[in-house]
């Protein structure tokens, strides 16, 4: 058992039934994270563009989880604003990447991006 912030306890899932559905077969996910670094960093700048991201929610069909977390820690080697997505499918990311609502998102952040680095993994 593990211990959440609160004092509840909760279980884990196990290797064993971890990605498990009903019918007891094997489902994965494929994870998406994206770290931005941007060219104007102030704190105004960041939730701005922050709520760019957030405004895909439910807005792509495939788009199956989304999370936006802005940096707190604000240190030479930090990223801004930290991107979470799951899909899937390799299929669905790639359909993700085409979709117009994606496409504006990438618009605005090749305009305010420094730098960015990505990973993709199954889940």
């Amino acid at each position: 058992m593990a211990r959440q912030d609160n004092g509840t306890s909760f279980r884990r899932p196990s290797a064993r039934t971890a990605g498990m559905t009903d019918w007891g077969s094997v489902y994965s996910m494929l994870t998406h994270i994206v770290f931005f670094r941007l060219k104007d960093r102030t704190p105004e700048s960041v939730e701005r563009t922050a709520a760019v991201l957030r405004d895909m929610e439910g807005k792509i069909e495939v788009l199956r989880y989304l999370e936006v977390g802005k940096d707190i820690v604000h240190s030479e080697r930090s990223y801004d604003i930290a991107l979470v997505t799951k899909f899937d499918s390799l299929e669905a990311l790639g359909e993700y990447q085409v979709h117009p609502v994606h496409q504006e998102v990438i618009r605005h952040m090749n305009e305010v991006r420094e730098s960015s680095v990505a990973v993709d993994y199954e889940s």
